[in-house]
């Protein structure tokens, strides 16, 4: 059955480019059976409807649930401010008469008042990896400054790599920014790290390590970027994201022989390549079969969000960012076989260390059944002083902040 959804207002200001109800109108478009109307006489008798209000930002899993439900309710901010109304029946008009009077009436408090943490939405965000409290927050001129902190905070991983974590998150933040501004898309972003990440490996096939190494961290740079943009604009497709987590998993092992193809000569033998390739493959392939056969076999979710361990272990595994910072100190001691070989040796320790850790998932799973990650057992106002949750789920614990409420 169709959801209509009725968007009422809008925002007095922007958010990463975008007024609440645009934002609300692209955040809507990625449900299935939802239909926004202009107009709520366009909303059949009996039809299931939400009013949503559009000076508010939503979180996705809000919006989700909202959809989802079967059952009337009014959804409050936390000073009590109706946001939103899901109904099926009852008197429509008078419903939506009193919300848009600002929540007082007759027919609207004759529906039962629900608040986020009604909806227990504190889940565990998969694609993301993390867990972090949902989120409903006024948008005003006065606080669009920390909205879109907030938003660009929300967009990342909360598993990565150091480089991703600690070095790219300030200048991101202002590339995203001038990416808004001038109406840059994600994909075209994507595709200038795809230009980078040829021009890299066309270096290190000749050697020239510095040039190769620029590009190459450019190239992550980039990466971080686009994700970030797609998310806070609301431009995510299905395109680019094929190509984003295409060009990730092919570009880095090839980067690693093209490395040992500009050592020959000098410090690498020809025939010495044919070693070096098998080594990088099995060290990296190894990996990636090592974290599939754990997300696919024994778990339902990535191997870096089981313990804390694993997570820790994410930050300094070999892909790409750990591997570039290894090839980069090779290079600045003058010594770039050093920096491949340290890749190799790197690879193959983290693919023995995570053929270890499939091997006690799998005896976890035959002795006790699903396993959980451990994002699943932070419990919020307790677990804020542990050292993994304020790296990696801040926001799973962090208390409401009012400067973001409506006055």
């Amino acid at each position: 059955m169709v959801t209509y959804i009725y968007l009422l207002g809008d925002s007095e200001t922007n958010v990463w480019g975008l007024s609440g109800r645009e934002r609300l109108r692209r955040m809507l478009g990625a449900f299935n059976q939802t239909r926004t109307v202009d107009n709520p006489e366009q909303i059949p008798a009996h039809a299931p409807a939400i009013f949503l209000r559009a000076d508010h930002l939503f979180d996705a899993r809000v919006l989700a649930a909202l959809i989802n439900t079967r059952v009337n309710l009014v959804l409050s901010s936390d000073i009590g401010q109706p946001v939103a109304i899901r109904i099926t029946d009852g008197n429509m008009r008078h419903v939506l008469a009193n919300f848009m009077d600002g929540g007082e009436g007759e027919a609207l408090s004759a529906l039962p008042r629900y608040t986020l943490k009604d909806l227990n939405l504190l889940g565990l965000q998969q694609n993301l990896k993390k867990r972090d409290l949902p989120y409903l927050l006024f948008i005003s001129s006065d606080n669009r400054r920390q909205l879109e902190l907030e938003l660009f905070a929300r967009s990342y991983k909360g598993v990565t790599d150091l480089v991703t974590k600690w070095l790219w998150p300030i200048p991101a933040f202002w590339a995203v920014r001038i990416c808004v501004r001038f109406g840059i898309r994600p994909n075209q972003v994507t595709l200038l790290s795809l230009v980078f990440a040829l021009l890299a490996g066309v270096a290190f096939w000749h050697g020239h390590y510095g040039m190769g190494l620029v590009m190459g961290w450019l190239m992550t740079f980039m990466d971080t970027v686009d994700g970030k943009l797609a998310r806070v604009t609301v431009t995510s497709s299905r395109f680019g994201d094929v190509l984003d987590h295409g060009l990730d998993i092919i570009h880095p092992p090839l980067w690693y022989m093209a490395w040992g193809v500009g050592l020959t000569g000098a410090l690498t033998q020809v025939s010495d390549l044919p070693i070096i390739f098998s080594l990088i493959l099995i060290g990296y392939v190894g990996g990636r079969l090592c974290e599939g056969i754990f997300q696919f076999w024994i778990a339902s979710f990535d191997i870096f969000i089981w313990r804390p361990l694993d997570s820790f272990n994410r930050l300094v595994t070999a892909r790409r960012n750990p591997n570039l910072i290894l090839l980069t100190f090779g290079w600045f001691i003058g010594r770039p076989d050093v920096g491949l070989w340290s890749v190799i040796i790197w690879h193959l320790f983290s693919t023995v260390f995570l053929a270890v850790r499939v091997m006690m998932g799998w005896q976890a799973w035959r002795s006790h059944g699903s396993l959980r990650s451990w994002f699943e057992d932070i419990v919020p106002g307790q677990d804020e002083g542990r050292l993994a949750v304020r790296i990696f789920a801040p926001l799973a614990v962090r208390r409401n902040d009012r400067k973001f409420t409506d006055k």
